[in-house]
């Protein structure tokens, strides 16, 4: 009795698709898991030389399901047109990522599309293109220059998750290293939405986070020059044991930018900006050491 090797089958095969992510694309679908999602302009400037590259390699990786891709009405400027999250791939690759803007301790997806959908169908779009565009904003910095690096990048739920005790609600968490300077930071992304006092009021957290934490700069990110001069004379005079430093929207935030409510007659580099990592005990989780 002989057997018969099987003949060779037309379907494709599901495991190769695995070795077609390289490691860039890895650093992409890192972000998105953590991130939710990224316009086609944030991912061509913070991975790629230039747009078009970028375009060929997302349609690629969108082809092999790897990333699931969007468009939206009114898309414009500086965001681009289309906007990825992660595919069933990638999913199968981050199967324990964040999975809802609105809801974060809801059930999970039954799928990456399921995902994609909660994503799009958020309300929070706007909002998290916001904020991704200020960290892929220095990531583009950092690539230009091998002294610098942004050392971290925390999603609001990350950082929500980690300084629970504190109560702080941040849009995004980093720290930026210029040599051997690292600077914690909190970044609160404005758009004029909220009314001063709202905005002030964050700044409770982020107080009794001093009292065993960080004491990282609080970054309000304001979309207009009126707009910071308003926030910057609500909070003269208050004092604060976190920094607390103003700018307004730019391509270039690790810039000379930044005004302390504590010296407003100059502006400072992202690096510049006071900080200290906290102690290095229990009470302050994931301690920045890379220093």
């Amino acid at each position: 009795m002989c057997s018969r090797v099987p003949s060779l089958s037309s379907k494709p095969d599901p495991l190769a698709v695995f070795g077609r992510i390289v490691p860039r694309d890895h650093a992409l679908l890192a972000l998105l898991a953590e991130h939710y999602l990224l316009s086609t302009d944030q991912i061509a400037h913070a991975f790629f030389d230039n747009r078009r590259t970028a375009q060929r390699r997302l349609t690629i990786l969108h082809r092999l399901d790897v990333l699931h891709r969007f468009g939206r009405s009114g898309a414009h400027g500086r965001y681009g047109s289309l906007l990825y999250t992660l595919g069933p791939v990638g999913l199968q690759l981050h199967p324990t990522t964040y999975h809802d803007p609105n809801n974060p301790g809801g059930k999970a997806p039954r799928s990456s599309l399921e995902r994609a959908k909660r994503i799009a169908a958020s309300g929070q779009v706007n909002h998290l293109l916001g904020v991704n565009q200020f960290f892929t904003d220095l990531l583009v910095t950092a690539r230009r220059a091998d002294t610098v690096r942004l050392s971290r990048w925390w999603s609001e739920q990350h950082a929500t998750t980690v300084y629970s005790q504190a109560g702080i609600r941040p849009d995004g968490h980093g720290v930026w290293t210029v040599g051997d300077t690292s600077t914690g930071f909190f970044l609160e992304h404005d758009n004029d939405t909220e009314n001063l006092a709202r905005v002030v009021a964050k700044l409770r957290g982020y107080e009794r986070l001093t009292t065993f934490g960080p004491r990282y700069p609080v970054l309000f990110w304001v979309p207009s020059r009126r707009r910071e001069t308003s926030l910057l004379g609500v909070l003269a005079g208050l004092r604060t044991t976190s920094p607390i430093a103003t700018a307004v929207h730019s391509p270039d935030p690790a810039g000379r930018v930044w005004t302390l409510v504590s010296d407003p007659t100059h502006r400072w580099y992202l690096h510049e900006l006071p900080c200290d990592h906290g102690p290095d005990t229990v009470t302050n989780p994931q301690r920045f050491d890379d220093l």
